[in-house]
């Protein structure tokens, strides 16, 4: 009898990595063997993060203390300006404000003791309910506007155009202001008996007993000087008929507050520029004021103080150590001769340059990322210890800024790969990327070039990739210099860096079908 012996199983073999992965783990091992190009990522993180520092590390203003600067926030936790001058009551459960708005005017304060009549078109009186007189309480309002008609606003960000036209004596506009629970409706009229809605708003949680009543505050003047944009001190008056009310509201009669502290904007004032109010004949008054009732932007209301991508000045100078370990990551292999031995160890060309993108970008991407993260909150807690204003920003938006500094410097490094792939010259590309990255951002934003020009440069160049780490709000109900020399990109964040990785998919694109095409 013979015994049948089972053929025995073949030996499992250890499975291989694919071709890609081959690929890039030689890339990767290539890179980090290389001390050079290691300790140049190195410096570049350092270089961020110094820069970053050292340029905001500007002396505590005067008269300041530290942790002494902060803004006002609103519901939603940006950074708000809350003056205006408010003649006010007690409102407790539902009722209703109504009143006759029959002119709206203003004055600006030119120096020297001079001042110059008109309304600011962003000048606004009307009806307010606000939970409290703290800076920066929940709110909702409707008003009539110095060049953009009836207004229902609330919690400073939020916006409704009702009507047009302006208010004088001869057309007066009556408003109205209706509470029910916690949904708030503006109403506007001609001739106080046809009502039209223009808007509502729902502040979830607002306060059984609220301050109502009438307001008055206006912007700073902008002006146009032979020096550039300028701002002067404004206020705005409007004067009110009798007030007419529905509900339970307080016996006590009607007081006056500034809320803010002052007149609502710096510069010297007047008597002619002061706010406060006055009782009329026949029951109405008269409010005058200053400041505003909106998001901070920037510009004049921010006064001494950075916002978060100031400290990530550094990003040029890490940028710029970035760019040319990207170029000699593939330049430096021509020069010895190498890119024939990493062509025959991975024939397919397409994935050499992948694998190299893939790795550069990924070093570039962690040196940006870390040097961010590092570079912001120390900035932060040293510029509010010195006393300055630091512009605060939502987690959500920090977490962007951060991110997208490591993305910025990714699609960097891969154009600077894709470059000198295309190039073969390390100075000639090196000097190319950064050309194409920093130089148009630094015409633009200089100032030396006209606002138009500046934001083409801004929407159509390589440059437009800072945009990811832009934190300045742009509300078109907000007067401020909304111009890249202030800080505003004319592109949204993501848009902006996806115009840089445009950039850097199309050099790497050519780069492949250059490689494809000729003999290495």
């Amino acid at each position: 009898m013979t015994a049948t012996v089972p053929p025995r199983p073949p030996a499992t073999r250890r499975a291989e990595p694919s071709g890609f992965l081959r690929a890039l783990h030689a890339e990767w091992t290539k890179f980090r063997t290389v001390r050079a190009w290691v300790l140049a990522m190195a410096g570049a993180l350092l270089a961020t993060i110094v820069v970053g520092l050292l340029g905001t590390a500007a002396p505590a203003p005067a008269g300041r203390g530290a942790d002494s600067a902060t803004y006002p926030k609103g519901p939603g936790g940006e950074a708000v300006n809350d003056s205006f001058s408010f003649v006010h009551r007690t409102l407790t459960g539902d009722g209703s404000l109504t009143v006759a708005l029959r002119s709206l005017t203003g004055v600006a304060d030119t120096g020297n003791g001079r001042t110059a009549r008109g309304v600011q078109p962003w000048a606004k009186a009307g009806i307010i309910v606000k939970e409290n007189l703290t800076q920066g309480s929940p709110y909702a309002a409707v008003m009539a506007t110095g060049g953009h008609g009836v207004r229902m606003q609330y919690d400073y960000t939020h916006d409704t155009a009702g009507p047009p036209g302006r208010i004088t004596q001869e057309s007066p506009r009556w408003l109205r202001l209706v509470r029910s629970g916690d949904i708030l409706t503006g109403h506007t009229s001609t001739d106080g008996s046809h009502w039209t809605e223009v808007g509502r708003a729902k502040l979830p949680g607002l306060a059984r007993t609220v301050r109502a009543g009438l307001f008055a505050t206006s912007p700073q003047a902008k002006r146009d000087t032979a020096a550039g944009t300028g701002f002067t001190p404004a206020v705005a008056t409007g004067t009110f008929g009798p007030p007419g009310l529905t509900g339970r509201w307080s016996p006590s009669a009607w007081s006056g507050t500034q809320v803010g502290g002052d007149a609502g904007t710096s510069g010297s004032y007047t008597n002619t520029t002061e706010g406060g109010f006055t009782r009329t004949d026949g029951g109405g008054f008269t409010v005058t004021g200053a400041g505003d009732i909106a998001p901070v932007v920037g510009g004049p209301v921010m006064g001494a103080g950075f916002s978060v991508e100031n400290f990530l000045v550094g990003t040029f100078a890490g940028l710029i150590v970035v760019i040319a370990v990207g170029t000699v990551f593939i330049t430096g292999e021509y020069r010895r001769g190498l890119v024939r031995t990493t062509m025959v160890a991975t024939p397919p060309r397409g994935r050499v340059l992948g694998a190299k993108a893939l790795v550069a970008g990924g070093a570039a991407f962690a040196v940006g990322l870390v040097a961010a993260a590092i570079t912001l909150p120390i900035g932060q807690r040293g510029a509010r210890g010195r006393g300055f204003h630091v512009f605060p920003v939502s987690s959500a938006t920090e977490v962007r800024v951060m991110v997208g500094t490591g993305l910025l410097c990714a699609a960097a490094a891969v154009l600077a790969l894709g470059a000198g792939a295309l190039l073969r010259r390390s100075g000639t590309a090196v000097a190319l990327v950064v050309a194409s990255i920093v130089l148009p951002f630094l015409l633009a934003t200089s100032g030396v070039l006209p606002p138009g020009v500046s934001e083409w440069l801004l929407r159509l160049t390589p440059a437009a990739g800072f945009a990811i780490q832009q934190t300045l709000p742009r509300y078109a109900q907000v007067l401020s210099v909304y111009e890249p020399s202030t800080g505003y990109y004319p592109l949204a964040p993501w848009a902006g860096l996806a115009v840089l990785c445009g950039y850097a998919a199309l050099a790497l694109g050519l780069a492949v079908v250059r490689l494809r095409g000729r003999d290495v």
